[in-house]
C-alpha cells in the first residue's frame, strides 16, 4: 500500500467488467457523463434499454431524466429505448422508482449495468442492492463526470476529499441499519 488511504479509494471507486444485461441504469445526476457511457454501452448491445432516474433539480431546467433523455437521443439512442422515470429526488428513490418502473414494463433484470460517477459507485451499488431482488447482477462502470474526481486525484485537493469523505460517511449512514436485514436474508 503506497497510501494509507488506498483502502478508502479500493472502497469506494468501485468498478466490475462488464457483460450483456437486461437494462443500463443511471442514478440521475445534471452531469452528461454518465448518459455518454450508457449511449455507448447502448450502441456496443450491452442493452436494450437505458433508464435514467431523477426528477426536478437546481441544476437543469426541467428534471435529471429529461437531462438525461435529451444526452442520449442527441448520442442516437432511440427514444423507446430510453424507460422514463423522472420523480426520484436521492439515490434510495432512483433505486425504488427504477425498479418499479422496470416492473411496470414487465422487465425482471437478472443482469443490470450500473453506470454512476466514479466516486458515487459504492453507494450507488448499495443502494440498488437493497432494492432490486438479491439474485440481480450488477456490473458497476463507474465515470469521470464534470467534477474530475478520480481514484487517482481525489485525495490531491481539500475539495474533492472533501466530496469522496461526504460519499464514504453517507455509506455509514445509509446502510449501517440495512446489515441486520442483509444478515437475516443470508441465513434463511
Amino acid at each position: 500500500m503506497d497510501n494509507p488511504f488506498d483502502c478508502i479509494t479500493e472502497f469506494m471507486f468501485f468498478e466490475t467488467g462488464l457483460e450483456p444485461a437486461d437494462v443500463i441504469l443511471i442514478p440521475g445526476g445534471s452531469h452528461p457523463q454518465p448518459m455518454e457511457k450508457a449511449a455507448e454501452l447502448y450502441h456496443q448491445g450491452m442493452a436494450p434499454y437505458i433508464l435514467p432516474s431523477g426528477g426536478p433539480t437546481k441544476n437543469v431546467l426541467s428534471t435529471e431524466w429529461e437531462f438525461l433523455r435529451e444526452v442520449g437521443i442527441a448520442l442516437g439512442v432511440p427514444e423507446e429505448a430510453i424507460l422514463k422515470e423522472d420523480q426520484a429526488t436521492n439515490t434510495f428513490e432512483n433505486s425504488r422508482l427504477s425498479w418499479n418502473v422496470l416492473q411496470q414494463h414487465g422487465i425482471l433484470p437478472q443482469k443490470v449495468i450500473l453506470v454512476c460517477k466514479s466516486y458515487h459507485a459504492r453507494r450507488s451499488l448499495l443502494t440498488y442492492q437493497t432494492v432490486f431482488p438479491r439474485s440481480t447482477k450488477f456490473m458497476v462502470c463507474p465515470v469521470t463526470d464534470k467534477t474530475g474526481i478520480t481514484k487517482n486525484n481525489w485525495y490531491l485537493e481539500e475539495q474533492t476529499i472533501k466530496k469522496v469523505m461526504s460519499e464514504l460517511t453517507k455509506v455509514g449512514q445509509y446502510f449501517a441499519h440495512h446489515i441486520p436485514n442483509w444478515v437475516q436474508s443470508n441465513a434463511l
